[in-house]
């Protein structure tokens, strides 16, 4: 079933040639990557390290019906229907708001140094249970995938959960006035891309973009014990603020907290009789879920419903996932993205877990720290306790300067660095390991340690 007409998307955003005779050619979906072009797409050539138009022959073979078109209409395909723009990422944004604009679904923003993810994933299950509601899937996060997301959309969706990721200063302010949220969340201030933005206070101030596009009746939620945010919030009035954490003056904190092997529980002071139950360990998803359910509440969705949702909700792919490993090891995946913060804090969780069994923790690089990443990386050893970890393994150039701080405390048998051959480290894992042991994997998605994970779980297929 198609989306739009050609014309439609031609006024859009304002093609600069004439379509008339295009004009009803029916378009069922977007994409950039030729790979993921099927039968009616419409294809957007990018202009990045590579020119996309050169693939525009790819694109048609592989069912495009049309493209966006920045080159002169000379080079473009003969008697194959272009829609000429100045620039066609432009062209995607312009598109997405447009199209976003005629289904109006209530918009839930999601940015954060943590979390984000996770907390999109429960939001958007808090969300369905009372509205038909669309996510961001996998990475698509930036200037690029969020319109994608958008333009994904069922046209009869009444809700859309958009996680905004960053990588500079402006990007979640473009982002926030693409979407102009009803609700925006900030899961967290922590070192993440803090190459970039120099200190903490920096990245307070990007995050904080995320209200430049929040609608006039719109609501602000963010951790109420972050001192950074805290203070960038004071001028807000209180009615567009809804706080989370542990503390006696924020909107929501969680009272008793049980958190097992692979589930977490809690109740919360507004509703002590309603227990929560997460699919997931780790007392610090508590805090992704208040957000959530502070999202929902702000959103109309009964507090009872939402707490049935959340016991059921599905985490994206490779996020703190329990595997089946080789030789009757259990994985714990965690390896497609970390920080200081977020791999502390699957250590201390990792640690606490009675499993009456070896616990391996194979940590490796985290990325974009910058003139920081020595300091950092040296902060993980806050988390690592000796008597709750059987053998530390660490993998990556960076992760260096935590094996040496840690040599005085382990045994030289209990310790581990491996610089850059992935294929001697699945190696030391797979002779050491043995039945019942349990291995944490933690790293930054471009140190990779999906690939020791797959190599290291029984099933073979892509992770």
């Amino acid at each position: 079933m198609s989306k739009w007409t050609l014309g439609e998307i031609a006024r859009a955003v304002n093609a600069q040639n004439d379509v008339s005779a295009w004009e009803e050619i029916e378009i069922n979906s977007v994409a950039f990557d030729t790979r993921k072009l099927t039968e009616g797409s419409l294809f957007v050539p990018l202009i990045g390290n590579q020119d996309g138009h050169k693939f525009i022959e790819d694109a048609i073979q592989n069912g495009a019906q049309a493209a966006f078109w920045s080159r002169p209409l000379s080079e473009a395909p003969t008697d194959f229907p272009v829609i000429q723009v100045e620039d066609t990422l432009q062209a995607l944004q312009q598109f997405a708001t447009y199209y976003l604009n005629k289904v109006a679904p209530l918009v839930v923003g999601i940015t954060g140094s943590n979390g984000k993810t996770t907390t999109k994933d429960m939001t958007a299950a808090v969300l369905s249970t009372k509205y038909k509601t669309h996510k961001t899937q996998g990475n698509f996060n930036n200037e690029i995938g969020m319109p994608v997301t958008i333009l994904d959309m069922p046209e009869d969706a009444e809700a859309v959960v958009l996680e905004m990721g960053m990588s500079g200063k402006g990007e979640i302010k473009q982002l926030s006035e693409l979407a102009e949220p009803d609700v925006a969340i900030i899961t967290m201030i922590g070192e993440s891309h803090i190459e970039f933005f120099g200190s903490r206070e920096g990245i307070a101030d990007t995050k904080m973009e995320i209200i430049s596009g929040l609608k006039p009746n719109g609501v602000l939620i963010f951790p109420g014990e972050e001192p950074l945010l805290v203070e960038r919030t004071a001028q807000m009035p209180e009615e567009k603020k809804r706080t989370f954490g542990n503390g006696q003056a924020v909107s929501l904190r969680p009272l008793q907290v049980n958190s097992e092997l692979r589930n977490t529980s809690f109740t919360t002071n507004l509703y002590p009789e309603q227990p929560i139950q997460l699919p997931i360990p780790g007392t610090y998803n508590v805090q992704n879920a208040l957000a959530a359910l502070l999202a929902g509440m702000e959103l109309d969705v009964p507090y009872e419903k939402a707490a049935e949702s959340l016991a059921e909700f599905q985490l994206t792919k490779n996020r703190l996932e329990w595997l089946d490993g080789k030789n009757g090891t259990i994985l714990l995946n965690d390896a497609y993205n970390a920080s200081p913060t977020s791999m502390k804090a699957v250590l201390r969780y990792f640690a606490s877990i009675d499993t009456g069994a070896r616990k391996f923790a194979v940590l490796g690089d985290i990325r974009e720290l910058g003139e920081l990443s020595r300091e950092l990386h040296l902060s993980v050893k806050e988390a690592i306790e000796p008597e709750r970890l059987d053998e530390v393994v660490l993998y990556g150039k960076e992760m260096r300067a935590l094996y040496e701080a840690l040599r005085d405390e382990f045994p030289s048998e209990r310790l581990h660095h491996f610089q850059e051959d992935k294929a001697e480290l699945i190696s030391y894992i797979e002779e050491h390991a043995q039945t019942g042991d349990y291995i944490l994997l933690k790293s930054s998605f471009g140190t990779d340690l999906l690939s020791v994970a797959n190599a290291l779980r029984t099933e073979k297929d892509e992770m």
